[in-house]
């Protein structure tokens, strides 16, 4: 009897542990599968997935916005940003091979595709994208690679559905000068230039400085934004960075090619000459730039409103309201039609991918796909409820003070994070509504206009308007981009239209700077000898292959 409860005994004890190994095997398993996804399953404390964005300012992960984020994904960023605008940083990523856990590498992230250092995505926003699906909808396609490789790398940075309550990059002019004169209408150049020419000799002087009729920044890499970019918006093209395309054949030119680009430069020679240019615009650097728009003496700017933000608010801050601007739309002449409130549809384009190194891809997938939730989009655009938005009538309502300090306070979005993560992570866009018929964003029209200075709303009444997109060509009446935008393309590297470009680049800075400082004699000449290396370095092998590049984006697209 003994023996055989002995024998019995040791039976369940064998049976028991065969069990428990069978266990432990499993968690080993287990354990071994979340560590190759990189996933940290049941752990209590956060992954920290590494970031570098080729856009932003030096921060750390830890405001307001950013633990709400931790508390809703178990992910923490680890940010880096390119200092000074270093434009080397993901080649020597490549060259070492080192890549953090997500990169936004903005038009690098072709030589990121073409070394094998970022993932497709294609499989797992089939599998478990949800939030990406139903963000990008029937415009998924517009983030594919190429006809070539019609595969997805990045999701994010541009908005799926944009609504155009604001413009940027335009001519702005002080609303002291609009005052001063009478409120005129200023549609052209020549408006423009007579204008800061009248305000110019009434007050050569603003509070004991001297007065700056126009500053422009050329000095670093803004001279494509404040020098380059306002050529094309003045002669009525729509911003494809150094292209021009035909929207209906996809025929893409160089455009310092065009001639009107000469004619607005050949402007801006004549207000140098005339002493209406700042005569540092090409040699300052971007505070000196910040510092004299902040002092409220530089009476027109040509830039765009994230740039030169903080000056904006540094006035409002100090009481001057009429030192502040208002966007112009203004064309070399009557010919030209502002496209400033166009419609570029979803760009596709550049955005955030996760590298081929990275120990944790399912998770950054999974944390940028609950970026695109409808929950995470309330909150890196709104805040905290209760602290940065309150529900009033079952409506989003800012509080008072997030209210003034959006607006007069440069260092909010970094305390805050309000706004902060919106870009280059995947957004809805200012036109997008969430599931309760609310805007998504706190930037809806009216909140624009609930938010102008006494100033603001005193020229706008002159003027009898609402809103400054009052003045502007309607995004109804200029329809909807077939290419997207051409900077948006994924330019390959060592590619003889990449080797071109950059060449044609350095030498359009360089030419034009020396056209617009020259003398005015001497303009047509500089001009045509810079049309002439342009030629001889095969610029027209570079329009032949963006052109190709427009119409295959075209065809990819579906919109050719």
């Amino acid at each position: 009897m003994t023996r055989k409860l002995s024998f019995l005994w040791l039976s369940v004890v064998f049976i028991l542990s065969v069990l428990f190994l069978a266990a432990c095997s499993d968690d080993q398993d287990a354990s071994s599968t979340d560590s190759d996804n990189g996933e940290e399953s049941g752990s209590e404390e956060p992954v920290t997935l590494s970031f570098f964005s080729a856009d932003g300012v030096e921060k750390s992960f830890d405001d307001p916005v950013a633990q709400k984020i931790t508390e809703k994904t178990g992910v923490k960023l680890e940010l880096d940003y390119p200092v000074g605008g270093n434009d080397e940083a993901i080649p020597l990523m490549i060259a070492s091979g080192d890549y953090p856990d997500l990169i936004f590498a903005k038009g690098d992230i072709g030589k990121l595709i073409e070394a094998g250092g970022v993932i497709k995505l294609d499989e797992m926003i089939e599998e478990k994208g949800d939030n990406l699906k139903a963000m990008y909808g029937d415009q998924i396609d517009r983030l594919r690679n190429s006809l070539e490789d019609p595969s997805i790398y990045t999701v994010g940075t541009n908005p799926v559905e944009t609504a155009y309550w604001e413009t940027s990059g335009t001519f702005q002019v002080q609303l002291d000068v609009l005052r001063e004169l009478g409120y005129p209408e200023i549609t052209t150049l020549d408006d423009l230039e007579k204008a800061l020419t009248e305000y110019y000799e009434k007050y050569p002087e603003i509070d004991g400085q001297k007065t700056l009729p126009l500053s422009l920044l050329g000095s670093d890499w803004r001279w494509l934004i404040t020098v380059g970019n306002p050529a094309g918006f003045a002669a009525g093209i729509q911003d494809d960075g150094q292209w021009a395309v035909d929207d209906e054949t996809g025929e893409t030119t160089y455009k310092f090619l065009l001639p009107e680009f000469k004619e607005y430069f050949k402007w801006l020679n004549g207000m140098n000459d005339k002493g209406l240019l700042d005569p540092e615009s090409f040699t300052h650097t971007y505070d000196t730039y910040i510092s004299k728009i902040s002092a409220g003496r530089v009476l027109a700017i040509a830039d765009q409103n994230w740039d030169f933000a903080d000056a904006d608010k540094a006035l409002i801050a100090d009481g001057k309201e009429w030192r502040t601007y208002a966007p112009l739309p203004v064309t070399i002449s009557e010919d030209q039609t502002s496209q400033a409130l166009k419609d570029y549809g979803f760009s596709g384009g550049w955005g955030i991918a996760i590298s081929s190194t990275s120990e944790h891809q399912e998770r950054a997938f999974e944390f940028l796909d609950w970026m695109a939730s409808e929950e995470a989009q309330i909150l890196i655009n709104w805040g905290v409820e209760g602290e940065n938005y309150d529900m009033v009538d079952g409506k989003r309502v800012m509080q008072e003070d997030d209210l003034e300090r959006m607006q007069s306070d440069a260092d909010y979005g970094k305390e805050t994070g309000v706004g902060f993560y919106v870009h280059p992570f995947p957004r809805w866009g200012n036109g997008a509504v969430d599931s309760n018929g609310q805007s998504i964003t706190p930037q809806n029209e009216q909140q624009i206009i609930d938010s102008f200075t006494d100033a603001e709303n005193e020229v706008l009444a002159e003027y009898e308007m609402e809103n400054w997109v009052d003045w502007f060509p309607k995004t109804e009446d200029l329809g909807i981009s077939d290419h997207g935008a051409a900077y948006n393309y994924t330019i390959e590297s060592g590619s003889d239209l990449e080797i071109i470009q950059q060449k044609a680049d350095d030498l359009t800075q360089q030419r034009i700077t020396q056209a617009i400082l020259g003398d005015p004699a001497d303009f047509d000449a500089t001009w045509d000898a810079m049309i002439q290396e342009l030629e001889d370095m095969n610029i027209d092998q570079a329009n032949e292959a963006m052109t190709q590049k427009t119409q295959d984006t075209m065809e990819l697209w579906g919109t050719n």
